[in-house]
């Protein structure tokens, strides 16, 4: 639906974009993710036609949009602006309905009935149907946004492009406006969105594109693009990659100065416990190994994403021989065994034969007490690292 073909845009005699070329299917839910100044408005404006490449070529639905009248455009790209201005104290429903414009003729003649079922259908949609009759200066900037996206409905073009959608929005109304942008791509719409928040992103978008430095570093499903090493050379911070135990997407936390501890730790376990184990230790500078863990797991996801050395083995099933060697390798050569909610069928007591253990968990029994140390998950970054070191713990602690 929409293929972006080598395009080069400068801007003010600064080349902004550089040679950038991706594809965009029917149906699909693309986001653009990136640091501020990376390109995405440019990137989006040049695919609306609002900007001229010096190079390269865009198309959508097969035309090339800079050969395309401005009424042709404005049937094949809907767009939803970054600033919610505007220019002129009209009813929300007259701003609404000029999405219909290019659909008018030279003579302003136009189907009335047909532009009437969508300006209402658009309304319902966005929920903003409640305050149609309201001048626009009367509602609210996110309550604005929902309206402009209205009008972008009203369009009824095959694409639909959205510069930051969920800036100016409550969590409540940036979860309601993607969804509603996720269910328009179930129903065949192409959506395109530069999109700042990378959990949200992850949560609702079939696929991401990350641009920096004018180009396009990496594309692909979110799992694939948010990674720790991505992220950090795209926003030149450091970056912790999980996976959210409720959605099951990729969550983002930015790090301060993540310290180098010298301390290697093997994690078993298994669910939201292990994801949330993992998580902490690796952020917390501890050099993480974990094994075996399920396929498909909460937790194998979350050492996947962190690229942590991990063994994993099929739901379900009791470790082969192999496995069980190889994370029994991993646990040898780590500090500290880790044991959080282990999976059923995996004899963890092997693994480390020589290592303290740190047993992760609320509600233990009396032999599990006995196995090590006992933590939480808040508690066992330092509980890991002093049995690592085998250095006490300091009061605070």
């Amino acid at each position: 639906m929409i293929a972006v073909d080598g395009v080069t845009v400068s801007r003010g005699g600064v080349a902004v974009l550089e040679d950038v070329s991706m594809s965009i299917d029917a149906g699909e839910f693309v986001a653009l993710v990136g640091p501020n100044g990376a390109g995405k408005t440019t990137l989006l404006q040049t695919i609306n036609g609002v900007l001229t490449p010096d190079a390269g070529r865009v198309t959508v639905d097969g035309r090339d949009v800079q050969d395309c009248s401005a009424r042709t455009v404005g049937r094949l790209v809907a767009t939803v602006p970054q600033h919610a201005s505007v220019g002129f104290d009209f009813a929300v429903e007259d701003i609404v309905a000029m999405g219909r414009t290019p659909y008018q003729s030279r003579l302003g003649r136009t189907d009335h009935a047909a532009d009437r079922r969508h300006v209402e259908r658009a309304l319902e949609r966005t929920r903003t149907a409640e305050f149609a009759d309201r001048s626009i200066d009367a509602v609210s900037g996110g309550e604005r946004q929902r309206v402009l996206l209205a009008r972008a409905l009203t369009q009824d073009t095959p694409a639909l492009l959205l510069d930051e959608p969920t800036a100016s929005l409550d969590i409540t109304h940036q979860v309601e406006t993607l969804s509603l942008v996720a269910d328009l791509a179930a129903e065949g719409k192409t959506a395109v969105a530069a999109i700042h928040d990378l959990d949200l992103a992850a949560r609702f978008c079939d696929r991401l594109v990350l641009v920096a430095d004018g180009g396009v570093v990496e594309r692909g499903p979110p799992a694939e693009v948010l990674t720790a090493d991505a992220l950090g050379d795209a926003f030149g911070a450091d970056a912790a990659v999980a996976t959210d135990a409720v959605t099951g997407t990729p969550s983002v936390t930015a790090l301060d100065d993540r310290p180098d501890r010298d301390v290697r730790a093997h994690v078993v376990g298994s669910g939201p416990l292990a994801a949330r184990t993992v998580a902490t230790l690796a952020d917390g500078g501890v050099t993480v190994t974990a094994g075996p863990l399920p396929e498909g797991d909460v937790a194998a996801a979350t050492a996947r994403a962190r690229r942590l050395d991990a063994v994993t083995v099929p739901p379900f099933e009791t470790p082969d021989e192999a496995a069980h060697e190889r994370a029994a390798g991993l646990a040898a050569s780590a500090d500290v065994l880790v044991i959080a909610d282990p999976p059923n069928g995996v004899d963890w007591r092997p693994l480390g034969d020589d290592s303290p253990r740190v047993r992760v968990g609320t509600e233990l029994n009396a032999d599990e007490r006995a196995g090590g140390t006992v933590a939480t998950v808040e508690t066992v970054l330092p509980k890991a690292v002093a049995a690592a070191t085998e250095r006490e713990l300091p009061a605070d602690d």
